[in-house]
């Protein structure tokens, strides 16, 4: 059994936004009583707040990508939970802009219900608001899937791309119609050869046996279909980049993104070996990324495993990813 360093279970997700606003007062604000935080610095050009949350457990996702570049606030729930409708509703009200704000939900049910009473809100407020989901998790991707595919990393590239879209002063349907068109061509697929530790219980949330990786995980540790043989590196990354190719069916040449994340208990030696694998087999269709991240972005708590994303932007989105970023968790 392994305990979580905490006062209480109740009290670790409040705690830690405390901590984390003491550390980065310099970039962001904390509303304790609602539960959201608020970026103290961003672009006077942009015209439509970003505000995007979900269960906490996925640090540095999302408060990190609160600031300058990036979005106007966060509303992180409870671990692997949703946030409150009001959260986010305190939050969108607290960060709304003249042309309004855009959520950036995942494709979580309760996250979709949650952000979808708050919108509802603000609409008697007549604050504009729209919305850009993310369904990026390709083992999801079937049909005994209700809610369809889920949101996992690929959220991180593009709430970059929308945060630069919006610092541009693109108004609220452009910025949706931007974000829509990078979801759809947006892919993630994770492996874990070990669960995460369930804070409640101090155990395991599954268990496999040495040789094993549950191929197609969630990030909330959300079991996939069958475990797999994890067998050596290269043999795994090239079934799983091959599956992510061809669901995107890039042509040689096209502006690849790439991300290769942590989820909590990968070191940074096996990332980078990771993205080795991933450029080779890209390479292999005649394909390379024009930009690449590597590191922890979207961690599931201490679950050893990792993901790959592959977004297959255009060339006019480049300048909204190396425009600068000003976040603690992301910054160039």
């Amino acid at each position: 059994m392994a305990r979580y360093f905490e006062n209480s279970s109740d009290a670790l997700v409040s705690d830690a936004l405390e901590g984390f606003a003491l550390v980065h007062d310099d970039l962001i604000t904390f509303d304790p009583q609602h539960g959201f935080l608020l970026a103290r610095h961003t672009a006077p050009s942009r015209r439509v707040a970003l505000v995007s949350g979900g269960g906490a457990g996925h640090e540095p996702m999302h408060a990190g990508y609160v600031g300058r570049g990036m979005l106007d606030a966060a509303c992180p729930g409870r671990v692997f939970a949703s946030p409150h409708n009001r959260q986010v509703y305190e939050g969108s009200l607290a960060a709304a802009r003249p042309g309004g704000v855009l959520h950036i939900v995942k494709n979580y049910t309760g996250d979709r219900i949650n952000f979808g009473i708050a919108a509802e809100r603000l609409a008697r407020c007549d604050i504009p608001c729209a919305r850009v989901l993310i369904n990026d998790d390709l083992a999801s991707d079937a049909d005994g899937i209700a809610s369809g595919r889920r949101g996992t990393g690929g959220t991180v590239l593009i709430e970059k791309l929308l945060g630069a879209a919006a610092d541009d002063g693109l108004g609220l349907a452009e910025l949706q119609e931007l974000g829509e068109r990078l979801s759809a061509r947006c892919r993630t697929l994770a492996v874990a050869s070990a669960a995460h530790t369930a804070p409640t219980l101090g155990e395991p949330a599954f268990h496999l046996d040495a040789d094993e990786i549950e191929y197609g995980v969630g990030i909330h540790g959300e079991r996939a279909s069958a475990t797999a043989r994890q067998g050596p590196l290269d043999a795994l990354i090239d079934r799983m980049s091959e599956e992510l190719i061809t669901a995107l069916a890039p042509e040689p040449g096209s502006t690849l993104l790439t991300l290769v994340n942590g989820l909590g208990a990968v070191t940074p030696l096996e990332l980078y070996a990771i993205h080795r694998e991933f450029a080779r087999v890209l390479g292999r269709h005649g394909l390379s990324p024009a930009r690449t991240l590597v590191g922890d972005y979207v961690t599931a708590l201490d679950m050893r495993g990792f993901s790959l994303t592959l977004l297959v932007a255009d060339p006019s989105d480049l300048p909204f990813y190396d425009a600068p970023v000003h976040t603690a968790a992301l910054r160039w």
